[in-house]
């Protein structure tokens, strides 16, 4: 936090400055400050999706948040949540594309593809960031339960991450912390008050606000939220003893296996 210097003419006015630098000492000392690289080894990437047949091309997508989007497949830009589109086509019985775009740009694509057997759906997510550049994480999912073609719950067996992934934690005003999250292309401005404070970034669409606590020293409770309210997720941050390393723990609406990401300190 920057302090601009001002002449104060009375001690009262300068006992409120001495709090506020304290208050910002306290921010820039807190043991999360600090740039935190992702390491895949120690990382379990868990995901479901839920697709439903509900016509001959008609079908309703659920990628989490427990938000199913329904659309048709045939390749046109749909409604789907938080203001963006979503189109599948089909470029073979055991092909779709998918694509959603946000105000015309394109969000993401991902190629998928089925076994023979029809019981594993492999993945070729891309996620296009404003600057243009993409991250590619390749998915290999089992079908759940019962299903045909492509309907059906898949849960993710395993995940190849050949991207950077970085977290950027900084003091926010005098009593806060700010995430920025090179994956999500979020930036989270949060007072440790368990208040909402609304995000900002490509994604803030989708993930609309967030909320921190703070549990004891080296542990932290975040909750996102959609633009409706809806939590969408909810996280533990740990520090490990040593604060060399940062294990977030985050569980998605309507999922049940959560996802474990193990950050190291740069």
């Amino acid at each position: 936090m920057k302090f601009t210097p001002w002449t104060f003419l009375a001690i009262g006015l300068v006992s409120i400055s001495t709090a506020f630098a304290t208050g910002a000492l306290w921010a820039a000392n807190d043991p999360f400050v600090g740039d935190w690289k992702l390491d895949p080894s120690r990382s379990k990437l868990t995901d479901v999706m839920k697709v439903e047949r509900l016509g001959s091309n008609r079908y309703a997508f659920d990628f989490g948040g427990d938000s199913p989007e329904t659309i048709v497949i045939d390749g046109t830009d749909q409604p789907g949540i938080s203001g963006t589109t979503l189109s599948v086509s089909v470029e073979r019985s055991d092909a779709w594309k998918v694509v959603r775009k946000k105000d015309g740009r394109m969000l993401l694509t991902a190629n998928w593809k089925l076994s023979k057997d029809g019981n594993t759906l492999t993945d070729n997510y891309n996620e296009i960031s404003p600057n243009g550049s993409t991250s590619t994480v390749d998915y290999v999912y089992r079908r759940k339960g019962q299903g045909s073609g492509f309907a059906g719950t898949w849960v993710s067996t395993s995940e190849a991450v050949n991207f950077v992934y970085v977290l950027q934690i900084r003091p926010y005003e005098e009593d806060g912390l700010s995430i920025i999250d090179s994956s999500s292309q979020l930036t989270k401005n949060m007072k440790l008050d368990g208040k909402d404070y609304p995000n900002i970034g490509a994604n803030a669409a989708v993930v609309a606000a967030s909320s921190v606590r703070r549990l004891d020293e080296h542990t932290l409770e975040l909750t996102d939220k959609k633009s409706n309210g809806k939590v969408y997720d909810t996280q533990q941050i740990k520090l490990s003893s040593d604060l060399k390393a940062l294990t977030m723990t985050i569980h998605t609406a309507g999922r049940d296996e959560p996802a474990v990401l193990v950050f190291e300190r740069q």
